[in-house]
């Protein structure tokens, strides 16, 4: 049997300790469902409500909106629309209030559900695309030239700051953080693209300025409480990289840090951020991935929960953020422009996307393994919680300091039981209740957040047999 040990010495130290949840982008797949009324209201009971996953964090997407004679985007979801419209009466643009529908229906839904655990980031790929060089909002025409007019980076930091005001105060949703771009420091991005909006924005001088821009158009706008938030690039080696080539004028204004982990992380940006005195978010991650010794619905899962026990546990921080919790659609009658989404469901053996599929023609949500993979960390560990690292690279433990609770998932992706052992160092758990809670199989015979087990803790160690493929909650009252 495996000793694995849980010290408070090993407290997160990112954000004094608070951890602030668990969360999804909303692009693309709430401006997909969010015509339906019925898609979106279970969307929220599904994804941001206790009952479900109970995410809280909602990253909204602030579409640039693209040329109107464009029509280059192939997907049927990521053709953002912009706020801002052109006026032939007056030959300018102006700010368009009634856009967006969609995704702000679902947002409306999400925030509600959330309760007062909500928190919304407002974020963008791309700036209007008559702000960019190459006139497209899917990027540059070489993909690594910064395709933002540099005669435009006031007027794009104010256009972001309109909108959170506009969804402040017509809405009544608040808006806590802002990213001005989105993996910036990359070549992903170019001109008329099939694929989405994207922007690259070179680190050092413009970063800098788009960064001081955005906090001052958010003073001007009475929004200084809206933390701004960089750079959001696609991996922890890159953001380590962008962030030193901030200028301290830039570093000073930065309220949070934000990366992605699209590759292996590095415990080095976390390291930075802490000693800049910076909060740290993991904000986007996700892939068609497998991992487990099983060739069934549990291998999608087990590497989800693999990542994210991996992310928090290399980087420490205060959220975690999956790319889409919805990622696939299945359509049987084409869109407006002839465009048609998957016509039925995929192997859900093989790796995928998202945790769950909207069927549009039939306005069902249909879920997977790794939506109940995800449930076990976002239902259990709270906005609140502390994370308490182990030396171990299948489990993750958070404390609830007002209550006392302390949590454990552990993952086993063996096809074999596997004995552990989980030594509390100082914490007595003696005659405390121990509720233990289960995902394995598959989606139509296996567990779902199953409670197996339940039981009366003794002295300072909890022995636990974690079944095949399987990932475990522990929840010690």
């Amino acid at each position: 049997m495996k000793n694995i040990i849980i010290s408070t010495a090993n407290a997160s130290k990112t954000n004094s300790g608070k951890f602030e949840g668990f969360g999804t982008s909303l692009c693309w797949w709430a401006n997909r469902v969010g015509f339906s009324e019925k898609l979106t209201a279970d969307s929220a009971k599904l994804f941001f409500s206790k009952e479900g996953l109970g995410l809280n964090i909602m990253r909204y997407n602030i579409g640039g909106g693209d040329d109107p004679t464009h029509s280059h985007i192939e997907r049927t979801d990521s053709e953002m629309p912009g706020w801002w419209k052109y006026d032939e009466k007056s030959g300018s643009f102006l700010f368009n209030p009634d856009t967006d529908k969609n995704q702000l229906a679902v947002l409306k839904a999400a925030y509600e559900a959330s309760g007062e655990d909500a928190f919304v980031e407002a974020f963008s790929n791309s700036p209007p695309y008559y702000m960019t060089v190459s006139g497209c909002t899917s990027g540059s025409k070489n993909a690594v030239a910064n395709n933002l007019k540099q005669s435009q980076i006031a007027p794009f930091a104010q256009y972001l700051a309109q909108v959170c005001e506009n969804i402040q105060t017509c809405h009544g949703i608040k808006i806590k953080s802002l990213a001005a771009m989105n993996e910036p420091f990359t070549n992903y991005w170019k001109a008329f693209s099939p694929k989405q909006e994207g922007c690259h924005v070179s680190p050092g001088k413009m970063q800098s300025q788009l960064i001081t821009a955005t906090a001052q158009a958010l003073k001007d706008k009475g929004l200084s409480d809206i933390t701004v938030t960089a750079t959001d690039e696609t991996n922890t080696k890159l953001q380590l990289r962008a962030l030193k080539k901030l200028s301290d004028e830039a570093l000073e204004v930065v309220g949070r840090v934000s990366t992605h982990t699209y590759s292996k992380a590095t415990p080095k940006v976390g390291e930075y951020a802490r000693l800049k005195g910076k909060n740290l978010w993991m904000s986007e991650t996700d892939w068609s991935s497998t991992s487990g010794e099983t060739d069934g619905e549990m291998g999608p899962a087990i590497w989800l929960s693999e990542k994210i026990i991996e992310d928090l546990n290399t980087l420490s921080p205060s959220a975690w953020v999956i790319w889409q919790v919805v990622a696939g659609y299945l359509s049987r009658v084409p869109d407006s422009r002839g465009r048609l989404d998957m016509p039925a469901m995929p192997d859900l053996t093989k790796g995928y996307w998202g945790c769950a599929f909207a069927d549009i023609d039939k306005q069902e949500i249909y879920l997977t393994q790794k939506y109940y993979a995800f449930g076990q960390f976002s239902r259990y560990i709270r906005p609140g919680m502390t994370l308490l690292h182990m030396n171990s690279d299948h489990a993750i433990a958070a404390f609830d300091k007002k209550t006392g609770k302390t949590v454990i998932v552990a993952v086993n992706p063996k096809a074999k039981t596997r004995a552990r052992s989980y030594i509390f160092e100082h914490i007595s758990l003696e005659g405390k209740k121990v509720t233990t809670v289960r995902t394995s199989g598959s989606i139509s015979e296996g567990e779902h957040w199953a409670e197996v087990d339940s039981f009366t803790a003794r002295g300072n160690c909890l022995c636990a047999k974690l079944m095949p493929n399987s990932i475990t909650t522990f929840i010690i009252e």
